[in-house]
This record gives structure tokens, C-alpha cells and sequence, in this order.
């Protein structure tokens, strides 16, 4: 771990995002206040690790003040003289800015302090000092702020770091600042599983028995489903940088979190190759999917193996509700099918009629479910036969003479001759074309002239 300083930071940064610091930090030293950046982007630069998100707190005076503030003093002033190209956004709740410049976006906010007014509600948010505001962070390895401003360089040259995280860093260990850390927000507990799987640290003993006493006294319980249901697409999202999501989700079973949220709750055996083959589909997709919600698709494989109460009960718990809902509960039964009929498939126009009417939710979940031969039918039919097109358009196929449910019935099986190699042009998919409308008109000719026909009546035999 070597030490850091502004330039190093600076350098570590995309070069859009490094000019947006830059322009920030411009503003700040014309103003004199002191500007740091927090938390994950010291503690990625410090391991090595790429930095992608910035955190910038702007230093204010210590505060005892218990109320929110909504207008601190310092980072209004400095967002709004960045310049005229950045883009300004508020979070009113929290007062942090999102400025925005071209592809860069980073995150300024004014050192504050939190009270909680229960177990696991949203923390009230005040005004406060640079120490305060790394007091108020979830692990000492967060609760790290690097000097970036000439004013905060001048006042802190080194990194400042109020609660041993430096020592931590060097033991890869994930420590809680206080011992009712997780009373106060139990969700850092689905924090350090995405961490210490992330970066490969343990947590610290002291932490472990916070975890305990917290889920020992119901403070989980108070923790909204759609917090819950935003970590875990948090969690779920990590995939991009590598990570197996089914080693945060082990961490949760053995810490006893996933019981907790809902009893019997854990990670079935099942799961763990599936949760870990989606985790690479998410890092490098085997294909082209324009926007899909790996969340679900995780969800959908984590519940598969148990019982359906327990998976009502557990969507239910995280929130999840609606048409997502129905589908993660059905999906057992719908992979079964699908898997069924991609194993009688002949043909590749055969398997697109299976694959195509999925979402790809569905379809990255039955990927990650299925034996090699069915994950390698599918994963061709995503990277190349979802993508071709057939020689003919549906107003084509007016002009020849189909109306109404035909035109969608003959380009269904122009698509299947098309995938199967049997149509290979313009000219043979209108011959087909033709040919189809032919035979349904005869269909319907001979359909009409049954239903126009009476049945004969029937004459009882003479009795002898």
C-alpha cells in the first residue's frame, strides 16, 4: 500500500472525470475552502485498485446540532460557481450535489454528522466537521478522506484518517466504527458482504459481535424491503467488477443476516453454480441485451430451489412485487419447460420459437440454470440468431395478399426456414410466402364449406 497525494489521485482518474475534479477544485482553491475526497476512492487508490465513483466532501466547522441543516453554507456556493457547462443536480434529503460535465459525474457534499432516530430508519442529517462526517461512515477502510484543495492540503498534507483504517487496510479487514453501527443502519451488513467479497476481507471479531447483537435485537425488522431490494441490486451489480455474487450471498447465510430477513432463508447448494455462472454473464454477457435487470434474473436463480411460500415470502420481504414477482415465482416451472423443449428442439428455427417470447431476465436465468448443451444452444441462438433479420417485411406480405393473424403466422415461418437454412433470399421467403397464403386459403375454403354443409339427418332402419 503506498502513500497517495492530489497529483496521484488526479492521475488515477478517466480523463473526463479527471478534468471535472480539476474544474472543481479550481472553484475551490479561488474560494479557500477545503475540499477532500472520501471514503471508496482513497481506500481503491490505496489497495491499487481502479477508481471509478468520486466522493468530494467540502470541510465545514464541528457541530453539536442534532436538526438538518438543508442549506449548508459551503457546498452550494462551490457547486454553483463549477461553470456553466456542469450540470447541477440536488438530493434534497442528504444535500449532495450530482455535477455533471460531458461523461464525468462526481458527488459534493458538505461534511455532516447523522442521529438515527430508531433502529434501522434513515439517519437526519446535519452540518458538521471533516472528522465528524468520517465518524458517521459504516467501516474504518470508508472513513478515510485524502486533501485534495490547497486550503484542506495546507491544514491536512497527509490522508486523514480518524479510526485506524490505514491499519485496517493493511490487515484486509472490514471494522465498524462503533458498536451499534449496525442498530443504527442494519443494511452495512449487506454493505460488508459486497465488500469483503469484492476485495477478499474478513470482518473484524469486534464487528462480527455487533452484527450479532444487532440481529439479536430485531433491528433488521425495521429495515424497509426497499432498502433491502436496493442493496441486493447493488450486490447483484458487483458482478461488473468479477465478483461471484453467490460469495456475498455465503457470507449472509453464515453471519445468519438471510434468516434473519426472512426465517429459513439461506443459499441453497443449488444455487451457487448458477448465481456464479450469471455473475460472469453480467461481467462479459455471452450476448447483446439492450437494457435487463440482472437483479431479477439473480433473484429468480437464488429462490429456484426452495419451497414457493418460502419464495413468496421472500420477495414479498425485499419488496419485490407486480408482474417481477409472478415471474421469479413461476420461474421453476417455466425453466423446466424451456429446458424440456430446448432438449427435443430440432433445428435452429425450433429454438428460436422457445427463446424468442423471453425477456432477457428470463433468458440470462435459464442460461445460468442450464447443462452445457442447453447454454450453448442458447447462448448461439443470443449472439447470432436473435440478430438476423428475414428477407421480408410484413408489408411485403400485405402487398402479396395476407391480412390480419396470417401476416404474423407466414413471418414465423419464414423466420423458422430462414434460421434452419431452408430460405435463403428475397425470392425463396415470397415463394414460401405464397405458397402459405395458398394453402390457408384452401384451409379456409374447405373450413367454410364444412360449416355451410348440414349434416345428414339420420333415418332409422325399417324393423323387420
Amino acid at each position: 500500500m503506498k502513500p497517495t497525494d492530489p497529483a496521484r489521485f488526479l492521475d488515477a482518474l478517466p480523463e473526463a472525470t479527471r478534468a471535472l475534479v480539476c474544474t472543481i477544485l479550481e472553484a475551490a482553491d479561488a474560494q479557500e475552502v477545503e475540499v477532500y475526497t472520501v471514503g471508496g476512492p482513497v481506500r481503491d487508490l490505496l489497495l491499487g485498485r481502479p477508481v471509478r465513483d468520486v466522493d468530494l466532501v467540502v470541510a465545514g466547522e464541528a457541530s453539536d446540532e442534532t436538526s438538518v441543516d438543508p442549506e449548508p453554507s459551503l457546498a452550494p456556493k462551490l457547486a454553483a460557481s463549477v461553470g456553466e457547462d456542469a450540470k447541477v443536480t440536488r438530493h434534497e434529503r442528504f444535500g449532495v450535489f450530482l455535477i455533471r460535465m460531458g461523461d464525468a459525474a462526481v458527488d459534493l457534499a458538505q461534511s455532516r454528522h447523522e442521529t438515527y432516530a430508531h433502529p434501522g430508519a434513515l439517519p437526519s442529517v446535519a452540518s458538521g466537521g471533516l472528522e465528524q462526517d468520517l465518524l458517521r461512515r459504516d467501516f474504518s477502510v470508508n472513513a478515510l478522506a485524502l486533501p485534495l484543495s490547497k486550503a484542506a492540503v495546507a491544514k491536512h498534507p497527509k490522508i486523514v484518517d480518524v479510526s485506524g483504517g490505514l491499519a485496517a487496510l493493511k490487515r484486509k479487514q472490514l471494522r465498524v466504527l462503533h458498536d451499534r453501527s449496525f442498530h443504527d443502519d442494519p443494511t452495512r451488513a449487506l454493505r460488508a458482504a459486497r465488500l469483503a467479497a469484492r476485495m477478499g476481507f474478513s470482518i473484524s471479531r469486534g464487528s462480527r459481535s455487533a452484527l450479532r447483537a444487532a440481529l439479536r435485537d430485531g433491528s433488521f425488522g425495521r429495515v424497509s424491503g426497499d432498502r433491502l431490494r436496493r442493496e441486493w441490486v447493488k450486490l447483484i451489480d458487483d458482478s461488473q467488477l468479477g465478483v461471484d455474487p453467490s460469495r456475498s450471498l455465503r457470507l449472509l447465510s453464515d453471519w445468519h443476516v438471510l434468516a434473519v430477513l426472512e426465517p429459513g432463508l439461506s443459499l441453497p447448494r443449488e444455487a451457487v453454480a448458477p448465481l456464479r455462472r450469471l455473475g460472469r454473464a453480467v461481467a462479459q454477457p455471452p450476448w447483446r441485451a439492450a437494457r435487463w435487470r440482472a437483479w431479477i434474473s439473480a433473484m429468480s436463480v437464488w429462490l429456484a430451489p426452495v419451497d414457493p411460500p418460502l419464495r413468496r415470502r421472500a420477495l414479498a420481504r425485499f419488496s419485490v412485487r407486480g408482474d417481477v414477482a409472478k415471474r421469479i415465482v413461476a420461474f421453476p416451472k417455466s425453466r423446466d419447460a424451456w429446458l424440456k423443449s430446448l432438449t427435443k428442439a430440432r433445428g435452429r428455427g425450433a429454438i428460436d420459437i422457445i427463446l424468442a417470447p423471453l425477456s432477457d431476465e428470463d433468458l440470462h436465468a435459464l442460461y445460468a440454470s442450464a447443462e452445457p448443451t442447453a447454454r450453448r444452444r442458447i447462448a448461439r441462438w443470443a449472439t447470432e440468431d436473435r440478430l438476423r433479420r428475414i428477407p421480408l417485411s410484413g408489408d411485403e406480405l400485405v402487398e402479396i395478399g395476407l391480412e390480419g393473424p396470417m401476416v404474423g403466422r407466414a413471418l414465423a415461418r419464414i423466420r423458422t426456414a430462414f434460421l434452419d437454412g431452408t430460405v435463403t433470399d428475397r425470392e425463396q421467403a415470397i415463394a414460401l410466402a405464397r405458397e402459405f397464403a395458398r394453402r390457408s386459403a384452401s384451409t379456409r375454403k374447405r373450413t367454410m364449406k364444412k360449416k355451410s354443409t348440414p349434416r345428414a339427418s339420420r333415418v332409422p332402419k325399417p324393423q323387420p
